[in-house]
């Protein structure tokens, strides 16, 4: 059974990703992601980490794709007049399908270049999860909360219009 669910939700978590970068509306993309992230929560339960699953949902699929829809509601984003020749569009297509055939090849092929499997005995568990956040990782995790705080900054800062008193940047 959790072989099939996992498959199922392989299938759907790799089309929703091709949709996220192939759809040119940036709305409908970001609704894509979202059924990509709500993929990989499901491979946390499957892995028996149901609070890394719910975090997953809770920041990125709720928290981050707000502010990614935030931002682009605040650029207003037209559509792109430029495209790439249909030549260029299949080219990349035809070698990203390889690879990723020739990853898999090498994953299914067992050749022995693959880590150790890791212990995952506690994987998951809260009071594991913010011993690491909060010790190992506090620098990392800082940095982040500050890179969203300028990536939200910077999204205000490109759409803020003049004021009539303050002379015209441009």
């Amino acid at each position: 059974m959790e072989t099939i669910l996992f498959a199922a939700l392989a299938i759907v978590a790799i089309l929703s990703a091709l949709l996220v970068i192939t759809t040119p509306a940036p709305i409908v993309s970001a609704l894509y992601m979202v059924v990509t992230l709500f993929c990989l929560a499901g491979f946390y339960v499957l892995l028996a980490a149901p609070f890394v699953a719910a975090i997953q949902v809770i920041v990125y699929a709720g928290a981050i794709l707000v502010l990614v829809l935030f931002v682009i509601m605040l650029l207003n984003l037209r559509k792109i007049e430029e495209k790439l020749a249909i030549t260029w569009q299949v080219a990349g297509i035809v070698v990203a399908t390889l690879v990723l055939a020739a990853s898999f090849i090498a994953i299914m092929s067992n050749s022995g270049t693959l880590p150790s499997k890791p212990d995952v005995e506690h994987f998951g568990k809260v009071a594991d999860v913010g011993n690491l956040l909060f010790t190992k990782y506090l620098y990392a995790f800082e940095v982040v909360s500050v890179l969203l705080l300028l990536a939200v900054v910077g999204a205000v800062a490109m759409i803020r219009k003049p004021d009539s008193g303050e002379p015209n940047a441009d």
